[in-house]
């Protein structure tokens, strides 16, 4: 996994996990409040149509191009359908046309045309037209030799374009009630300051992924499933790029068939975040959901069985 290219980022070691970060000052953090704020609605249907309202309403206050991380698995897919029914007409040309669209995650090393992968999701739910429409498309890449290399000139193109200006999250469960955010695992050693990560990928993390994936509708074929259960790695988007994102907007729609997600957004809302800057760093270390609580502008969007 040692890249042959000369990049310019830095990169950084922790245990078996590699984590790149733009050279520059440390980003100082702290708790954003003392109460997360959440939105409850009625079903998927109209979570989606929120976060498609949160596009919208971010596009009408920033000119010219905008730079959005797609969300995967469930949490968007009712806005993801709504954008390619859109993008059928000529109604929302002018705003898919301002668009630099990233994924966020990814398993490596895997083919791209596997069933399994973000991007052939991502195809199915948003069509054709929305491709052919927005400016540009920037997947992370998993068919190659050289998956670090290809991460960094996948950080170096998001920076070009001047960071991130919409981050879509959602809200992944793990052991004791944790969380992660993308796929930043408990315990993986992601600093604030880390952009994009490859950490060894773990049982729980490969099992979430299949099921969220098969729930969701993808075709997934046994020689996909047999390939993905081969990957060795997670590609991720980390700390230092979700909270570099002018706004977030969270959504959480199936508890009902990750029910672990429960527990988890209960430890994630009631946690006492410390002021003290090493405790908050090794907080967020042992739950990385927690992110969103550092953050100055999130939009979280929730079902009502996330909190019955």
């Amino acid at each position: 996994m040692e890249s042959s290219a000369k990049m310019i980022v830095d990169r950084r070691v922790s245990e078996n996990n590699v984590w790149l970060r733009l050279p520059q000052e440390q980003r100082a953090t702290t708790p954003s409040g003392a109460i997360f704020r959440y939105n409850v609605l009625e079903n998927e249907q109209a979570v989606g149509e929120a976060m498609l309202n949160e596009l919208i309403g971010y596009a009408g206050e920033k000119p010219g191009d905008i730079t959005m991380v797609l969300l995967g698995g469930r949490g968007a897919q009712a806005m993801y359908r709504r954008i390619a029914e859109l993008a059928e007409t000529t109604e929302i040309d002018e705003l898919l046309g301002r668009l630099n669209v990233f994924t966020q995650d990814a398993l490596a090393p895997m083919r791209m045309a596997n069933g399994l992968s973000f991007v052939r999701d991502f195809e199915r739910l948003l069509g054709p037209n929305f491709f052919a429409k927005i400016k540009s498309f920037t997947p992370m890449i998993t068919e190659t030799d050289d998956i670090e290399r290809e991460l960094a000139a996948y950080l170096e193109n998001l920076n070009s374009l001047g960071g991130i200006d919409l981050f879509f999250l959602g809200l992944g469960p793990e052991a004791e009630a944790a969380s992660h955010l993308c796929y930043i695992k408990p315990g993986c050693g992601a600093s604030l300051d880390d952009f994009v990560g490859i950490i060894p990928i773990s049982e729980t993390i490969l099992e979430h992924h299949i099921a969220k994936f098969k729930v969701g509708g993808s075709a997934i074929s046994e020689a996909d499933e047999a390939e993905c259960r081969n990957a060795k790695y997670i590609l991720t988007l980390g700390p230092a790029a979700i909270l570099s994102a002018k706004r977030i907007v969270q959504s959480i729609v199936d508890a009902s068939t990750a029910p672990g997600k429960i527990p988890s957004f209960k430890r994630l809302i009631e946690t006492e975040l410390s002021t003290d800057e090493s405790e908050l760093a090794r907080q967020v270390d042992e739950n990385p959901g927690l992110l969103v609580r550092l953050h100055p502008d999130v939009r979280s969007y929730v079902l009502p069985d996330l909190i019955a």
